[in-house]
């Protein structure tokens, strides 16, 4: 779990970083929050007991290995 939580906050901080240096771009709080809300749905999942199990598939820890590589790569080249 701890590898999800550090994804998780990894992707909040990079919004946050977006939101502050792309003030005054237009749709800048869209383009933060797209890559904000499933770093907090990471981290609140990473947490909860039920989803917990989920998380731990194999499957599913490689298909978010995949999505936060590519959030990343969306965080770095918007503008």
């Amino acid at each position: 779990m701890t590898n999800y939580r550090w994804g998780g906050y990894l992707l909040v901080a990079l919004g946050l970083i977006n939101l502050r240096y792309q003030t005054g771009h237009s749709n800048v709080l869209a383009h933060s929050l797209l890559i904000i809300i499933p770093g907090a749905l990471v981290l609140l999942m990473s947490w909860l007991a039920p989803t917990k199990k989920f998380l731990e598939q194999k499957s599913v820890k490689y298909l978010s290995l995949l999505l936060l590589v590519m959030i990343i790569a969306y965080a770095a080249i918007n503008k």
